[in-house]
């Protein structure tokens, strides 16, 4: 399917963090993602221009979210993770142009 609507949020964490992260996603709005385990590299130079030290063991929380809660997550992301001191990661969004397997959501109905 085709869509506008939609970003995948990465956000890229010290291993343990990733679950704290969606913790903090799912209080603004997302409805899940996934954790994959990975691998830090980078020099020393770019390490100290980003301000950040990097650890070899990361894990990357993707998340498919609804572009208009996209910055709201990117936000809560980065203030409540402290992601320069104590997640030491980074969070971003890519815009998305099709998509299967998404569950829209459905409205509670009110029942009288």
């Amino acid at each position: 399917m085709t869509t506008n609507n939609h970003e995948v949020i990465f956000a890229i964490v010290d291993s343990g963090y990733a679950e704290e992260a969606m913790a903090v996603a799912r209080e603004n709005g997302a409805r899940g993602g996934t954790i994959l385990n990975a691998r830090g590299v980078i020099r020393e130079e770019a390490a100290a221009f980003f301000g950040i030290t990097l650890h070899a063991e990361k894990e990357i929380l993707m998340m498919v979210v609804e572009k208009t809660i996209r910055d709201q997550i990117l936000n809560a992301l980065y203030q409540q993770m402290d992601m320069a001191k104590k997640a030491k990661g980074i969070a971003f969004s890519l815009p998305v142009s099709d998509v299967a397997g998404l569950v829209p959501v459905e409205t509670p109905k009110n029942s009288e």
